[in-house]
């Protein structure tokens, strides 16, 4: 598949733009907050929500049989065309400069920052990266970049990851289940329909994963929530992350904090061997 990868036709995608309204409602924001296992309340007007609440709003919706055969549409329109069957976050950073609140109209201007192509151990990794400008009445309130990557099929069942040999000590931590329900209700919330979140049978046979796959964002939300919870409920100013390996369904997980030398926290998600599943820093 990667021979099939034309890098300079991908990358004529740099620049182009689009833009998507929505509204935050009560709803969205009882439903987002119960994931996050956050207390849900009744959120009224004015009210903040939760502080990744953007990626539940304004997502592409393509009629069924504009589909992939991953459950995303089909490739090509805003987001290049990348012949890579895979899929996933691979990481990005958020700048969070006001609150979203129930009632807001919330608009994203994004834009294709870059194409670049790598080579893993595993074969051609094509990283896009997008721009997104989250904005409401009161004017800019998140600022983010998100890394796509893009990588080829494999043909068998990946060798199960090694024990890790040290695992890092947190000052602070919180644990979870990862059930197929969790999974479920972020895919309905960000209407993800990637099939690795809840097909069993495709994501195991035919992209030879363990387990159903964890959402990157709400390990990344769950990270940003934890964070602003042990600094007085503030967002951080900024937030970068990055996926280290997948976090399948079926157990205990972990979320983790560490003080930093700048005042901020190191923060991960880890699996129940303690290994850690995604990595990030916040700031105020």
């Amino acid at each position: 598949m990667a021979d099939k990868l034309d890098l300079d036709h991908l990358r004529s995608w740099i620049g182009r733009t689009d833009q998507a309204t929505d509204v935050v409602t009560a709803q969205l924001v009882k439903g987002l907050r119960a994931t996050l296992f956050l207390d849900i309340g009744m959120p009224a007007p004015g009210d903040a929500a939760p502080f990744t609440t953007h990626w539940c709003l304004a997502q592409p919706v393509a009629p069924a049989d504009q589909l992939g055969s991953d459950g995303h549409p089909a490739r090509g329109g805003f987001l290049p065309p990348v012949p890579l069957p895979r899929r996933m976050w691979a990481g990005g950073q958020l700048e969070f400069l006001d609150t979203l609140r129930v009632g807001d109209e919330v608009t994203r201007s994004s834009k294709i920052l870059d194409v670049t192509l790598k080579a893993g151990s595993t074969g051609a990794l094509c990283f896009v990266s997008v721009e997104h400008l989250i904005t409401t009445p009161r004017g800019l309130a998140i600022r983010e970049r998100q890394d796509i990557v893009y990588r080829d099929m494999p043909t068998d069942m990946a060798p199960a990851a090694a024990a890790p040999k040290d695992v890092a000590a947190a000052a602070h931590r919180e644990t979870h289940f990862a059930d197929p329900v969790l999974l479920f209700r972020y895919s309905a919330l960000t209407f993800n329909g990637h099939r690795i979140h809840y097909d069993r049978d495709y994501v195991t046979k035919v992209e030879f994963y363990p387990g159903l796959v964890f959402h990157g964002p709400m390990q990344a939300a769950l990270l940003v929530e934890f964070a602003a919870r042990l600094h007085d409920g503030k967002a951080p100013a900024k937030f970068s992350y990055r996926g280290v390996q997948p976090l399948f369904d079926g157990a205990e997980f972990s979320v983790n904090a560490n003080p930093a030398a700048d005042g901020g926290y190191e923060v991960w998600t880890a699996n129940a061997a303690g290994a850690p599943t995604m990595k990030g820093t916040a700031t105020w």
